[in-house]
C-alpha cells in the first residue's frame, strides 16, 4: 500500500474510492494523496522488517456538530497503551491478509467491528497514509481513513479491551483552548487534545494532528501549554 488515495478494489477486493464524499472531506483526500511518512512521524518502520503488522481505522462522520471522528478509550488492564484513547484498530490476523496490500484494509474493518460494533458495510475506505512505527509497543501500524457513509449504533463490545466509544466535533479538535503539549517522563513531547473528558496524546494525538495541519484545518494554538503526563502513561 501507499499513502495515495486509490481508486477501485484493492487486492482481494477491498473498496478504496473517493467517489462521493461529502465535499468537506476534500482536504484530507488531498492531505492523504500528497503526505510523505517523513511528514507524518519521526518514528518509520524500521529498515529490517521488525515490528507487529496493525492498522487503525481513521473514521470520519458527521454528527450534530458537524464533521466529527471515530475514537475509544482503551481498558486500562491491557499490556499496552492501558486507557489511552485512541482509533479503533489492532494487530493483523492471517486471515486479513497481505499485509502489504489489502491486509491493513481487512483488520481495521474487522478491528472496528470487534472493539465498537460498528457495521463495516456503512463504511466506505477512501485513503490509507505510510505506515507508521510505535516504538514502546513495536507496531508497524497503517493508518486507514474512511467516511461514515451509513452510521450504525456504537458501544463498548468488551469492557475487557474497551472502556468506551465516543466522538469527538473535528471543531473541538481544532479549538485552540482543546489543544496542550504532553510532556512524558522520559521528556518526549508531543500533541495533545484535551475533548470529551479525555487526554487524546502520543501516536492517535500525533496522527490528528498531522491530519489537521496537512489539510489546512489547523488552527494556531498556544504551544507553550503543557500538559505532564502520569509515570505509568
Amino acid at each position: 500500500m501507499t499513502g495515495a488515495t486509490r481508486a477501485g478494489q484493492a487486492g482481494d477486493g477491498v473498496a478504496v474510492t473517493t467517489q462521493g464524499l461529502p465535499a468537506w472531506l476534500d482536504p484530507v483526500v488531498e492531505a492523504v494523496r500528497t503526505v510523505r511518512p517523513t511528514q507524518l512521524s519521526r518514528f518509520l518502520p524500521p529498515a529490517s522488517g521488525r515490528g507487529r503488522q496493525s492498522a487503525v481505522l481513521i473514521l470520519f462522520g458527521e454528527g450534530a456538530a458537524g464533521p466529527e471522528l471515530l475514537l475509544i478509550e482503551r481498558a486500562g488492564t491491557l499490556r499496552s497503551h492501558a486507557g489511552q484513547p485512541s482509533f479503533p484498530g489492532g494487530a493483523l490476523d492471517p486471515e486479513d491478509g497481505d499485509p502489504h496490500d489489502s491486509g491493513p484494509l481487512r483488520a481495521a474493518l474487522r478491528e472496528a467491528e470487534e472493539e465498537t460494533g460498528l457495521d463495516p458495510a456503512g463504511v466506505q475506505l477512501f485513503g490509507v497514509l505510510p505506515k507508521l512505527y510505535i516504538p514502546v509497543s513495536e507496531f508497524v501500524v497503517t493508518p486507514v481513513l474512511g467516511w461514515w457513509r451509513e452510521p450504525s449504533p456504537v458501544a463498548a463490545v468488551d469492557p475487557a479491551e474497551t472502556a468506551r466509544v465516543f466522538t469527538v466535533p473535528v471543531a473541538d479538535l481544532t479549538d485552540p483552548a482543546n489543544r496542550a503539549v504532553t510532556v512524558h517522563p522520559s521528556g518526549h513531547q508531543g500533541p495533545a487534545f484535551l475533548v470529551e473528558s479525555a487526554l487524546v496524546w502520543g501516536f492517535t494525538a500525533g496522527v490528528i494532528d498531522r491530519i489537521l495541519h496537512f489539510s489546512g484545518w489547523e488552527r494556531p494554538w498556544d504551544r507553550t501549554r503543557q500538559v505532564p503526563l502520569d509515570w505509568r502513561a
